[in-house]
């Protein structure tokens, strides 16, 4: 099939990849390759292929036309700044939230900049800045837990699902700053190109979520 009629799907690879493939194979879009060597795979529908990805890089490869769809947590699109994107579906997968968490029985110092470790400082400034708040926000990209417990910050920000990796490593949620779930996103100039099938992919992904 002509490259040009080919819907191509960026998915996220992790949590939000095994909990999107119930949803795809509902659609009848399930992968047909291993998903856990290849980074393009082709599915069950002859004019839809997926991209696999990491989570970070999705709203990229979408806003930049190497995907016309995908699929990725709405914190990612928070930091990343979705305007370049269309959003038009909650698929209500991989459900958690964004918290900001500090040690048990952790006090502030009046006077003293808070220092923020996480791998959302875009998100983490906007967050602090609407209170009025300057904060010092240190970027990390993993083992955020360890931050506070070493001295390198006061809090982090970062997802939490359970807590009990939280929990496990001393650190308590002390603010919500919002829900996070996955979510659908379409490229501008795709849904103009290949609007009839990326209409039909949309009104079939949401009845799926909804029913």
């Amino acid at each position: 099939m002509n490259s040009a009629n080919v819907v191509t799907i960026a998915l996220s690879k992790g949590r939000i990849l095994e909990e999107s493939l119930p949803l795809l194979s509902a659609l009848g879009l399930e992968p047909a390759g291993d998903i856990d060597r290849l980074l393009r795979v082709p599915s069950k529908a002859a004019d839809v292929q997926f991209l696999i990805i990491r989570p970070t890089d999705v709203p990229t490869y979408v806003e930049y036309g190497a995907a016309d769809m995908g699929i990725v947590g709405k914190d990612i699109l928070m930091e990343h700044g979705g305007a370049a994107l269309y959003e038009p579906l909650d698929l209500n997968i991989a459900r958690c939230r964004l918290s900001v968490a500090a040690p048990k029985g952790y006090v502030p110092t009046p006077g003293k900049r808070l220092r923020v470790a996480t791998k959302y400082p875009e998100i983490t400034k906007r967050h602090y800045a609407a209170r009025g708040e300057q904060v010092e926000i240190i970027k990390l990209y993993g083992s955020m837990e360890l931050a506070p417990l070493v001295g390198l910050s006061d809090v982090i920000v970062d997802l939490v699902a359970t807590g009990k990796t939280l929990l496990a490593n001393g650190l308590v949620e002390i603010e919500q700053i919002g829900p996070v779930t996955s979510r659908l996103v379409v490229n501008k100039a795709s849904m103009k190109m290949k609007h009839a099938r990326i209409r039909e992919l949309l009104v079939q992904f949401e009845a799926t979520v909804r029913g």
